[in-house]
């Protein structure tokens, strides 16, 4: 009994090398970021008192506030400048001019100590008023500095208390100092004003603005935008996309911006050489009240109008952007498809974007809906090497990896017992 077992140990041993050896061995190391240049974040938390409402989850908006800053700490990326500042979180009196200058940087802007934020978010409470206008003049000056991106993510859960300071007005200054900052806005269970406010901010500055109901829907959208701004920052190129493919505008890699009317289709053209692969993505965002139940579809047909592939998504309310994406692997080109130059004939692909948005009859309709059309364009998968020419990318390769060592240790473990069999016989 003592011989078997260790023979099955040796067994289990000899296959987990060769599980070992059949797997890659290259791991792909991130190379060090530079402190020079590097991204800035600064996180604005509105604290007034309408945050004690239990409408999140079953808990208070602070409460819903808290975790997901938490979360959001946990996963900021190594190279971003992280701040925190809050706006009416320390006065809780009745005096206009006290109430509306009090903002406060609890957490500098600079290297993250993810214990220090955490510990300044614990110790807030909501208590005072919402002066939006001087904590984005304040958030902008926290972010000074520097070459890279710079962004403030604005939290609240209603409008402004403080005018006659308007915040759309103070972020217009913002953008026309041209200092690379962009405002980000998320309303927390907003009303009509609160939206419209918050809306005409982002919009002013070239961000976004999001609708806020759920405590997981805060910590996904805020984790998002810090993740944005580690990344390179591509400025839109304004375009206008055409009601038919023959007289769409031809496109680059880049990123790019229309407007869409409700329930109307838009047409773009790509062109896409062989090898290549077709990347594209697009959102549309509701910067007006509209009707529950909406989608966006974007389909990559050809010239003639046949359908390649699609990607579609539906809303129901909860958030005021929705999104989707395609993807279009061309093969490679055979000699005899190649013209006359020796080059490879490009195939042009169109992209259609359509949205199925309604609104009620008093909502305006001009101009359309803001639409944000990333493409991109990419070496395809043409070698075995490249776990993406399988299909189902590294996770198929490993399952044959897995099948082919389950069959080598059920042949192993059959070979052993019929040899121990035999020795105990002999015996």
């Amino acid at each position: 009994m003592i011989f078997r077992r260790r023979l099955v140990t040796g067994a289990c041993t000899l296959l987990a090398a060769l599980t070992l050896g059949l797997l890659p061995t290259g791991v792909a190391t991130a190379e060090p970021a530079s402190d020079k240049d590097a991204p800035k974040v600064e996180l604005t938390l509105d604290v007034s008192g309408s945050m004690r409402k239990r409408d999140i989850d079953g808990k208070s908006r602070m409460a819903a506030a808290k975790q997901a800053f938490n979360e959001v700490i946990d996963a900021v990326p190594d190279e971003v400048q992280l701040g925190i500042r809050t706006l009416g979180a320390h006065y809780p009196g009745e005096d206009r001019q006290v109430g509306c200058k009090d903002t406060r940087q609890i957490y500098p802007v600079g290297p993250l100590d993810r214990t220090e934020a955490k510990t300044a978010v614990a110790t807030l409470a909501p208590t005072g008023w919402t002066p939006i206008g001087p904590a984005l003049m304040a958030a902008a000056d926290d972010l000074e500095g520097g070459e890279g991106s710079r962004r403030i993510v604005l939290i609240t859960d209603g409008e402004d208390t403080c005018a006659p300071l308007d915040p759309c007005e103070v972020a217009r200054e913002i953008a026309a100092k041209g200092i690379n900052l962009t405002v980000d806005t998320l309303g927390l269970v907003p009303d009509a004003k609160t939206r419209e406010q918050l809306s005409c901010i982002a919009e002013a500055t070239g961000g976004t603005y999001t609708s806020v109901r759920r405590t997981d829907e805060l910590s996904d959208r805020v984790s998002q935008l810090v993740d944005r701004t580690a990344d390179p920052i591509a400025v839109p190129v304004a375009t206008e996309g055409a009601q038919q493919c023959s007289e769409a505008p031809r496109l680059r890699p880049g990123l790019y911006t229309d407007r869409e009317k409700f329930g109307q289709h838009r047409f773009y053209r790509v062109d896409v050489a062989p090898g290549q692969e077709l990347r594209a993505s697009v959102s549309i965002g509701a910067d007006r009240a509209v009707d529950n139940d909406y989608g966006v579809l974007l389909r990559a047909v050809t010239v003639h109008g046949r359908e390649i592939v699609r990607g579609s998504e539906a809303g129901d309310g909860r958030t005021d952007l929705i999104s989707t994406g395609l993807r279009y692997p061309k093969a490679q080109a055979d000699d005899e498809d190649e013209d006359e130059d020796g080059e490879s004939a490009k195939e042009t692909v169109c992209l259609q974007v359509s949205n199925s948005f309604s609104a009620p009859a008093s909502v305006k309709r001009e101009p359309g809906l803001p639409v944000e059309l990333t493409i991109d364009l990419v070496d395809g998968p043409d070698e075995a090497s490249d776990v993406a020419s399988f299909g189902l990318g590294r996770g198929w390769w490993l399952l044959g990896v897995l099948a082919l060592t389950g069959l080598l240790a059920g042949l192993l473990w059959g070979w052993l017992s019929r040899w121990n069999d035999a020795a105990r016989r002999t015996n």
